[in-house]
């Protein structure tokens, strides 16, 4: 029931991931912490990064890796 209930808290868009980050979280998306976190997701040989894939696929990870690109870009234009 639990993974169930965590499934739900899965963001699908990147306004919902942001959203989750900056929000619930309570995590400032500085260029800092971006570049960090694609650091680590990128790098396959992460210990974090496998067991997040392991956990939430492949897709997902991709996903992922997309929307701090992203963020990326917008503080990037700022």
């Amino acid at each position: 029931m639990e993974d169930e209930n965590l499934m739900s808290f899965v963001p699908n868009t990147y306004d919902e991931w942001k959203h989750c980050i900056t929000v619930k979280c309570e995590i400032p998306l500085t260029q800092r912490y971006v570049a960090e976190r694609l650091a680590a997701l990128n790098d396959q040989a992460d210990f974090h990064t496998q067991k997040f894939i392991g956990r939430w696929g492949s897709k997902h990870h991709a996903r992922t890796v997309a929307w701090f690109e992203q963020a990326a870009k917008e503080l990037a234009s700022q």
